[in-house]
């Protein structure tokens, strides 16, 4: 029986087994893990109706499922590799509609950003909308109608548009109504995701200056940090952005090369 909260939903996926930094969503920042920043902060959302983690079925990723039992955090278990199956299942489980997509290695995502987005999807009445223009890598969030999710689940064949949630709702406009929304301009240097230990240690200074319990710290407080100490953006500078889709684009097979 789904558990119905029909709705915004943040979906968040997240597991232990990743290859650039294994357990990096439960690395600690100020004492708490990866994790709990990104769902605490999803927390502050005006207009999401509810948080669930998509992690996978794989044993190590029982972890995960434990720290969510420990905080009373909706989880979902499906597929390690096809992550758009297990978005598509963890949906439809928790009957999410529209579907908020967060990906839990970004511990400074913006609750702000996250309503304005969502508020965009309604307002332009589109199937697909997400935060676009020269933006953070950190930030990145995505809202789309469970019926957009229900059909790329159905249609989408290459391993890199299993890997990943969306790539072939971007590649069929004429399928999807699409938009996005461009908030932010010249920002697409800075990087605030955890892939590499580099991050990690820029992540730990950010924490270290910028954490408070009683709210978050917002996009602004960041930008203005690092016009106070640009020096911090030399931790994880030459790290390349998207390198994970990038990798999964690899193993794509070459369509119309002839033998």
């Amino acid at each position: 029986m789904a558990h119905r909260s029909r709705g915004p939903i943040a979906v968040v996926q997240a597991r232990m087994g990743s290859t650039r930094l294994p357990a990096k969503v439960m690395r600690t920042l100020v004492g708490k893990p990866v994790l709990w920043h990104v769902v605490n902060r999803l927390s502050f959302c005006r207009r999401l109706e509810g948080i669930v983690v998509a992690t996978s079925t794989h044993p190590e990723d029982d972890a995960i499922e434990q720290w969510c039992g420990d905080q009373g955090v909706r989880c979902f278990r499906g597929s390690e590799q096809d992550v758009l199956g297990r978005y598509y299942e963890a949906a439809q489980f928790y009957d999410a509609d529209p579907v908020v997509r967060i990906t839990g290695d970004c511990p400074v995502i913006d609750p702000t950003v996250v309503d304005e987005v969502v508020e965009g999807f309604y307002e332009g009445q589109f199937h697909v909308y997400s935060l676009g223009g020269d933006f953070p890598d950190g930030l990145d969030c995505e809202v789309f109608a469970f019926w957009v999710l229900k059909e790329t689940w159905q249609r989408a064949r290459l391993p890199s548009e299993r890997e990943h949630v969306s790539p072939y709702m971007y590649k069929h406009p004429e399928q999807f109504r699409l938009g996005c929304l461009e908030k932010f301009e010249s920002l697409g240097h800075h990087r605030w995701t955890l892939d590499e230990e580099a991050d990690f240690h820029f992540l730990q200074a950010l924490f270290s200056r910028l954490y408070r319990e009683e709210c978050p710290f917002l996009t602004e407080d960041i930008l203005a940090l690092l016009d106070r100490e640009p020096e911090l953006m030399d931790v994880n500078r030459e790290i390349v952005r998207n390198e994970g889709y990038l990798q999964s684009l690899q193993a794509d097979p070459v369509v119309g090369r002839g033998n």
